[in-house]
């Protein structure tokens, strides 16, 4: 599977952008920054987006996701998550910028299955630091947003966060196979079982 990551933005954000072997498609997973380099990326790796999924909506994981899509590519995210397009202030604390508008905003929900650059991507409703922070799963890979970073989770302390939520999130993420693996919204690549075993915010969850 075609994997590349864009963090260079000061928030450190992880922009995924996957596709399957053989395809010349890609999708945009959290484009938060710098839509004119991350355009580059696919230039050079020869690949034509498709769609952009939003792990969730706060800013620095969704803030570009209008100029990429323009008119022509579909955003998707958590129909929990689409308000903070209308309300930046109870989304996106200390920022007086809103989201950029999308013209092709489609909503999701948990068990959702979406097609696209040769993949089936699962969506995974995994509340607690947004009330519409999703997962993304395909080929052993979980594209894990703010739930899980190498080492660390999510913060849930947010004014529309849920710690009880995060739990119940972080428990779904304890029963995926040890060997999958799982790209951050920040920081590097992990695996399940590395997390399981090492990661001290996931000893208690169980």
């Amino acid at each position: 599977m075609y994997q590349d990551v864009f963090d260079r933005n000061p928030f450190g954000t992880n922009c995924w952008l996957l596709g399957a072997d053989g395809s010349e498609d890609a999708v945009l997973v959290d484009p938060g920054f710098e839509p004119d380099e991350l355009r580059a990326v696919l230039e050079r790796a020869r690949r034509r987006p498709t769609a952009i999924l939003l792990t969730h909506a706060h800013l620095d994981h969704a803030y570009a996701a209008g100029v990429l899509a323009g008119d022509d590519l579909p955003v998707f995210v958590h129909e929990a998550d689409a308000v903070a397009f209308d309300d930046i202030e109870g989304w996106n604390p200390g920022f007086d910028n809103p989201l950029e508008p999308v013209k092709d905003l489609r909503r999701i929900v948990d068990g959702d299955q979406l097609s696209f650059a040769g993949m089936s991507i699962g969506v995974r409703h995994t509340p607690g630091h947004t009330p519409g922070h999703c997962c993304f799963v395909t080929d052993a890979t979980v594209v894990a947003g703010d739930l899980v970073f190498a080492g660390s989770i999510g913060r849930s302390d947010f004014p529309n966060s849920s710690p009880e939520a995060m739990r119940a999130s972080l428990r779904w993420f304890l029963t995926l196979d040890d060997a999958d693996d799982v790209l951050p919204g920040h920081g590097p690549r992990s695996t399940v079982g590395r997390e399981r075993a090492s990661n001290p915010f996931l000893v208690n969850v169980a």
